[in-house]
């Protein structure tokens, strides 16, 4: 079993920065492919991006640009970068191993993220 503890957030203002971390408990095969989700109040949770066993990346078109993903092994940690931040980013931000191969998927507690 896999813990995500999720951190970072906190509440900025339009153009501002945040990085959100997300460790987990320990490294297996399922840690190497992560991603990061969102949900907004009264909105489906939504894919932000991923970073994969191979270190191929993928973003939203909603966050293309402003957004950089990365890992650090040593640290089990997942790292998602986020600058200029618009209001439409606020929302609660999850990471998640990815269902590959025998791999379950393992959600984080989130982090909430407010841009005013």
């Amino acid at each position: 079993h896999v813990q995500l503890v999720e951190s970072g957030g906190g509440s900025v203002q339009a153009g501002g920065s945040l990085r959100l971390s997300c460790a987990a408990s320990t490294l297996t095969v399922c840690t190497y492919d992560m991603s990061w989700y969102r949900q907004a109040p009264g909105k489906e949770r939504e894919f932000v991006s991923r970073i994969d066993s191979g270190g191929r990346i993928s973003y939203a078109a909603s966050v293309q640009g402003r957004v950089s993903i990365s890992r650090d092994n040593a640290k089990k940690t997942t790292f998602l970068q986020m600058n200029m931040l618009k209001p439409e980013d606020t929302a609660m931000y999850y990471c998640r191993t990815n269902p590959i191969g025998t791999c379950p998927t393992y959600w984080g507690q989130g982090t909430q993220v407010t841009v005013s």
